[in-house]
């Protein structure tokens, strides 16, 4: 196992330089394969398709950086999701461009969508209305999030953070 994951961050690691230099429609699992010295067979173990390669580290990454507290009243919790995409802009600010098939915007859409609808059930009472509102806030925060990281000069994540609170606390107090 061990061997797994030093073979798949090796993968990881040339993805992300390649993506520096190129855009990814441009970068062939060969052109992966070739940047860490590791055969396509080696790839093909262990991805589907560089789609899949991108995906794996959004969730490992990511997953590991997550330090959410029970009680937290989820703006601790949002600020360290945005630090997480700041602090890692030139890999995201392209991987959130990705369209198509097994894109990375489609994937991290899912998972967002599926968190929002938890919280959201408990504000309403139908589950047509959580999953509109689900789909809904999933779409404004990715398209405000590419936003933010490909701005030339990006706001602090505290920044962002405290701008989308300014705009949902408007919203609730609209409505």
């Amino acid at each position: 196992m061990a061997d797994s994951n030093v073979t798949k961050r090796a993968l990881a690691e040339g993805l992300k330089q390649l993506m520096e230099r190129r855009p990814f429609a441009k970068i062939s699992v060969g052109d992966i394969c070739e940047s860490c010295n590791m055969n396509r067979k080696s790839f093909y173990y262990h991805f589907r398709d560089k789609y899949d390669l991108v995906n794996w580290i959004f969730y490992t990454e990511f997953v590991h950086t997550l330090n959410y507290v029970p009680g937290d009243d989820g703006w601790q919790h949002l600020l360290s999701v945005c630090r997480y995409f700041y602090d890692n802009k030139k890999f995201y600010s392209k991987a959130l461009q990705i369209e198509g098939q097994n894109s990375f915007r489609d994937y991290f859409h899912d998972i967002l969508e599926s968190i929002l609808l938890e919280y959201f059930k408990q504000y309403f009472k139908a589950d047509k209305e959580s999953t509109f509102a689900a789909e809904f806030y999933s779409d404004a925060l990715i398209c405000s999030l590419v936003r933010w990281l490909v701005s030339k000069n990006s706001a602090s994540p505290e920044e962002y953070t405290e701008g989308l609170r300014s705009c949902i606390k408007l919203m609730r107090q609209q409505f």
